[in-house]
C-alpha cells in the first residue's frame, strides 16, 4: 500500500518526527559519517544526527540528487525515510551499495512481493519494531504531526541492529 494513497496526497514526501529517530540513535556508532539521501537540511534525521556529532550529508531529488543515479556519497552508514512508493528500488539499490543501512518503511505489504521476498532472502537485514505508530509530518512547520497512516512502521536495516529483530517503544511528543 503506498503511502501517497493512504494519505490522499499525490505524493509521497512525508516527514519523520524526532519522537521516531531517537530509538535508532543509540545503535549509531559514535562519530559515524551519515548520508541522508532524502533529506534536506530541514530533515529531523539531519538535525538530530547532527546534534548526536555525526558528519551527515544530506541529498535530494528536489536538489537534483537522485539517489538511483547519483554516486554513494563516502559515508559509514546511510539513513533515511525513502519515498513509499519505490521501497523496493530503494532496498534493492541500497543492498546494491553494501553500505550498512536503517530506512523508515511502513510494514504493510512489506515482505508481500515476490521481488522483495528474494531481496530479502539473498541480503542479511535487521528490523526495528516500534510500540506505536508513527505520526508523519507534511511540512517541518507543523506543530505536531498530522498524517496517520492506518499501518505501523519499522526499522529496515542492514548491518546496523545487533540482533535480527529489536523491539524499541516511542514516546510522542
Amino acid at each position: 500500500m503506498k503511502m501517497d494513497i493512504v494519505a490522499g496526497s499525490g505524493n509521497d514526501e512525508f516527514y519523520t518526527p524526532a519522537y521516531a529517530i531517537r530509538p535508532l540513535l543509540k545503535y549509531i556508532r559514535k562519530n559515524s559519517v551519515i548520508w541522508c539521501p532524502f533529506d534536506t537540511a530541514q530533515s529531523n534525521f539531519v538535525k538530530l544526527l547532527r546534534r548526536e556529532g555525526h558528519t551527515v550529508t544530506h541529498t535530494h531529488i528536489r536538489d537534483g540528487a537522485d539517489f538511483f543515479q547519483m554516486d554513494t556519497p563516502h559515508c559509514d552508514v546511510i539513513i533515511s525515510n525513502p519515498p513509499y512508493s519505490c521501497k523496493t528500488e530503494v532496498l534493492e539499490r541500497l543492498f546494491q551499495i553494501g553500505k550498512p543501512f536503517a530506512m523508515l518503511l511502513g510494514i504493510v505489504g512489506l515482505f508481500e512481493s515476490q521481488k522483495r521476498f528474494d531481496i530479502f532472502r539473498s541480503n542479511p537485514f535487521e528490523i526495528m519494531y516500534l510500540n506505536r505508530r508513527v505520526s508523519y509530518l507534511k511540512d517541518y512547520a507543523d506543530a505536531k504531526p498530522q498524517l496517520n497512516p492506518p499501518f505501523s512502521s519499522v526499522y529496515l536495516c542492514s548491518g546496523v541492529l545487533p540482533e535480527r529483530i529489536i523491539f524499541e517503544e516511542i514516546q510522542k511528543e
